[in-house]
């Protein structure tokens, strides 16, 4: 008998002072969408990035190229990865829209979405976006 291996999706293990501060971020920026980056070494979460978004929207999101830059120049400087970029949706799921599948332009990052649809209840997800395909990712806060 073939035993079959049970699949288990990976997992991104989210400190809760970031996941807080995403949250935090998306709050302070409602009704617009807020966006930043996470960033740590060898695969794990040590420093978020809010940044302005550039769109100053409520449906879309850009990072704002000047600090996108500067950030990036600091997480090399530090020898880190860019882990995951991250954004809110403010009234829907925190899952990606055809937009943010569309612009899912680094497909090796995770992309983390936090949702006020529920403001007593902020949802946060992860995924990752290749090629227009979403692959949800588990969520450990630690």
């Amino acid at each position: 008998m073939i035993e079959t291996e049970r699949r288990v999706a990976p997992r991104v293990s989210l400190p809760s002072t970031i996941r807080d501060a995403m949250i935090e971020h998306a709050q302070r920026e409602f009704p617009k969408e807020a966006c930043g980056l996470l960033a740590g070494p060898k695969g794990t979460i040590e420093a978020i990035y809010p940044m302005r978004n550039a769109d100053d929207s409520a449906v879309t999101y850009r990072l704002d190229p000047t600090e996108q830059l500067r950030v990036f120049r600091e997480i090399e400087d530090r020898g880190w990865d860019l882990f995951a970029i991250y954004h809110s949706h403010t009234h829907s799921e925190a899952y990606p829209s055809a937009t943010d599948r569309r612009l899912a332009f680094y497909p090796e990052a995770v992309y983390v979405l936090v949702s006020l649809a529920d403001p007593d209840s902020p949802a946060v997800r992860a995924f990752t976006i290749s090629d227009g395909d979403v692959d949800e990712l588990g969520v450990t806060v630690s």
